[in-house]
């Protein structure tokens, strides 16, 4: 295994992480831009998992790109904004104020 395993293996586990966060801020607020980039993190998260089964095998340069590719997409989907004064932590983590709609 190269080095360029690890940065793909990390690259993937990225494209997941902002996966899961947009999930969990469209749970929390309810905002159609979440939804939508949580629908499509399902795809990049898949675009990215090949990007792994073909980085392990012998075709490293294009694992690489389609994980590049798939964090790119993600980023380009439009978001509404959801934190005001909020630490850099709970914007990682996706920490967003709950909507009263939501409330149970």
């Amino acid at each position: 295994m190269s080095y360029l395993t690890y940065i793909a293996l990390f690259g993937a586990a990225v494209t997941v992480f902002l996966w899961l966060r947009d999930a969990r801020i469209f749970f929390r607020t309810g905002l159609p831009g979440y939804r939508k980039a949580a629908y499509h993190g399902v795809i990049y998260g898949a675009l990215a998992t090949l990007g792994i089964v073909l980085t392990v095998s012998t075709l490293e340069l294009l694992g690489l790109g389609l994980i590049l590719g798939a964090l790119y997409l993600q980023g380009r989907i439009v978001r509404e904004k959801v934190w005001e004064r909020e630490g850099t932590l709970q914007r990682f983590l996706g920490s967003a104020p709950i909507n009263s709609a939501n409330k149970k």
